[in-house]
């Protein structure tokens, strides 16, 4: 919070009021908000809530009842009653997912697609500023990973903020983000929608800053105000971030140092851009071993008629839309039980309905669904 460049007062800082899911999450950041505040006591309040004993673990609270019911946990702590829902936070039960929320009036999500978004648009502008008082700055490699289940407008916000290139696709599961983000970019950024992720630097990250020092510190010395306050940013991300896996109290702590050096709130980040209305479900089938997809499940391989029906629905959709239209929908077998997990993400909420139903009739026709067809809400 000491790079910040201007001596304007900040908005008034609203409490952080965090549900912890009634887990292991309370009593290690109640630990390190007392931590803070010993060090520095203006800092912003922080309010650990929903702690062990408090309710039940991970029952309607939680990050994974936040982002999947999209409404507000049960406040099982009395004293967070007291205390604003407008700048909130969610961890899971073991705390290495988080995802943020503002529930004082029209409830806004702000997930792991949003977080990865903000951290890399922090990233690049401090890395703009940096590269303008530097030009022997080595170039570096920013990125994002994502999975399919990542809304497709915080794909479309990432590509046009970074290019194409910079965004890349693996299967579910954070093993194998980790790695795309590891080998990929010297600067990795990836978070699934339910907030579990992180930032990776990679060699030419460190050494970058080490000759940028050299070059705006030494060279310049503490002229360019600007420039100086930027490089100690970065210098100072990879101390706050934990690298080794997901971390929901670091990246508590991260988001809210971007937000308070924008002088933001979960308002003004969640206008970054507009989710596209999206819908899951899943059909039972006989057998799950039948469906194959890609490296990343973005496309069904067998059987080739599924995606080629698929591919027929989104179209369709498109097409009828006209220039704005927006129609995604994939399949992937469960790893556990005999479901197709089905995702579909429209322009309209009716529209991504819609596409999910179809979607939904594609599995059961031609990969032996059994049961009733599923209905959508």
């Amino acid at each position: 919070l000491e790079t910040s460049t201007t001596t304007e007062s900040k908005s008034p800082a609203a409490t952080l009021l965090v549900d912890c899911a009634c887990g292991v999450g309370f009593p290690a950041l109640s630990k390190l908000v007392g931590k803070i505040q010993s060090i520095q006591s203006t800092s912003r309040p922080i309010q650990p809530t929903n702690g062990p004993g408090m309710g039940p673990l991970n029952d309607s609270c939680g990050s994974e009842h936040v982002q999947k019911s999209i409404c507000a946990p049960e406040w099982y702590d009395k004293s967070a009653s007291s205390v604003s829902k407008s700048y909130c936070a969610a961890f899971d039960g073991d705390a290495d997912r988080i995802v943020f929320f503002d529930a004082a009036s029209e409830f806004l999500l702000l997930d792991g697609d949003k977080i990865a978004c903000l951290l890399c648009q922090f990233v690049q502008d401090q890395l703009k500023v940096v590269q303008q008082s530097s030009q022997n700055l080595p170039k570096l490699k920013l990125g994002v990973v994502q999975t399919a289940y990542a809304n497709g407008a915080s794909t479309h916000y990432l590509q046009q903020m970074l290019g194409d290139d910079a965004v890349c696709f693996t299967k579910t599961g954070v093993k194998h983000l980790h790695a795309a983000a590891h080998e990929q970019f010297d600067i990795g950024i990836y978070f699934e929608a339910n907030g579990h992720g992180t930032i990776l630097f990679g060699p030419k990250f460190y050494a970058a800053v080490d000759a940028a020092q050299q070059d705006i510190l030494f060279t310049h010395g503490q002229k360019n105000t600007l420039a100086c306050a930027a490089l100690q940013r970065l210098a100072l991300l990879p101390s706050l971030v934990n690298q080794a896996v997901g971390d929901a109290l670091s990246d508590l702590l991260l988001v809210d140092a971007i937000l308070y050096l924008n002088d933001w709130t979960l308002s003004d980040w969640y206008k970054l851009y507009d989710d596209y209305p999206s819908r899951q479900v899943k059909v039972r089938v006989a057998d799950r071993t039948i469906i194959k997809t890609n490296g990343n499940e973005t496309k069904c391989l067998s059987p080739p008629a599924v995606q080629e029906e698929l591919d027929q629905a989104m179209q369709k959709m498109k097409d009828a839309a006209g220039a704005n239209g927006v129609a995604r929908t994939f399949v992937r077998p469960s790893g556990t039980e005999d479901v197709v997990r089905i995702y579909a993400e429209a322009a309209t909420r009716a529209e991504a309905d819609k596409l999910a139903a179809e979607a939904c009739a594609v599995v059961y026709k031609l990969c032996n669904g059994v049961g009733d067809l599923p209905s959508i809400p």
